[in-house]
């Protein structure tokens, strides 16, 4: 018999789970949202903080806008590539392995970034954060919703995603102040205390956990097609309008497009798929998901060519164009989710 009221998939797939679950006033509980906010927290402050700090680094490592968009593009690639395979890691290893394993490859790829000699050095070193990243985004908040009672969980991840957008806000102003008092290198170093606190207080209060009824092979094959297509389509996307519609950027373009189309037949096919597809027949979900993928690439658009418009062309210093976001933040701290929202309590 069908009915409305959500299936809580945790006790399904992890029947002891329930008992471990810690009301939000507890300590515990305030621990496990203090590593989270901290984990995704510096995940999403590099999606932003490197805005304000791009023509300082072309300036002092000789790079183009094609390499300040990758700079801040290759981050990203990785990261989104990665992200449904971080999330299906810590479920069958261990949510907690793997989300202290993103902070230390986030950690050692942030050092690498911050004694970057070249623009070809950084944007590796940025490729290997977005790695590190793809465990903390998914692995912070499945940490909260396996480990918070169900009564809390919507409380729970609505301080969780507010926290999170502030971090993400606060990144241009942030990136501003540290490169004019500084240098751009202190962006990276920054995440350094960030994540050496956020690996103690989960080694010391969050317990490990995962899904133990988890079934069939990891879908490889599904991780592979998803990071080829992407990487194709972004590549192609970036170097379009240096380069021109040439036979690299036409070929990067159709194998990102045929990869993404083979990753949605795998996915069909496998018996663990990364990215369940039968999730988008429930309308809230697929609409939720379109909303968050029109709003955040309209907002990244907007912070790297405002950041940019403000120091190159009407010579903003670095910290006043971080200023310039400021309203920005006002808003996204003002309309975070609260413990009232429908899709929390669908979650």
């Amino acid at each position: 018999m069908e009915t409305d009221e959500p299936v809580d998939q945790n006790e399904l797939l992890e029947p002891m789970a329930a008992s471990r679950r810690v009301p939000l006033a507890s300590s515990q509980a305030r621990w496990l949202i203090a590593a989270a906010v901290l984990g995704s927290g510096i995940a999403f402050l590099d999606s932003t903080v490197v805005n304000v700090a791009l023509p300082a680094i072309g300036r002092d490592l000789g790079a183009g806008l094609s390499g300040q968009q990758w700079v801040l593009d290759g981050y990203l690639l990785s990261l989104s590539a990665l992200l449904l395979t971080g999330g299906a890691a810590g479920d069958r290893y261990g949510r907690r392995r793997v989300f202290i394993s993103g902070l230390a490859v986030f950690t050692t790829a942030s050092l690498a970034c911050g004694f970057s000699p070249t623009v070809g050095w950084l944007i590796g070193a940025r490729v290997i954060q977005g790695v590190g990243a793809a465990a903390l985004v998914p692995g912070s908040l499945a940490l909260i919703n396996v480990g918070i009672r169900n009564q809390d969980r919507a409380r729970a991840v609505g301080i969780w995603a507010g926290m999170s957008g502030v971090t993400s806000a606060l990144g241009p102003l942030i990136g501003g102040w540290l490169v004019d008092a500084a240098s751009w290198r202190w962006i990276f170093f920054l995440n350094i205390p960030l994540a050496a606190a956020a690996v103690w207080i989960t080694a010391r209060h969050v317990p490990e956990s995962r899904t133990t009824t988890a079934r069939g092979r990891p879908d490889v094959l599904g991780a592979v097609t998803v990071m080829l297509g992407l990487a194709g389509v972004i590549y192609a996307l970036i170097e379009a309008p240096s380069r021109g519609w040439a036979p690299i950027t036409l070929t990067a373009a159709a194998i990102g497009a045929t990869a993404l189309m083979a990753f949605l037949l795998i996915e069909k096919q496998v018996n663990a798929p990364l990215l369940p597809l039968e999730l988008f027949r429930a309308r809230q979900f697929t609409g939720a998901n379109v909303t968050t993928l029109a709003v955040y690439a309209a907002v990244g658009g907007t912070l790297f060519l405002l950041a940019l418009q403000l120091q190159q062309s009407l010579h903003y210093s670095a910290l006043a164009a971080g200023l310039a976001t400021v309203p920005m933040t006002v808003i996204m701290l003002i309309g975070s989710p609260d413990d009232h929202s429908p899709l929390n309590h669908r979650l």
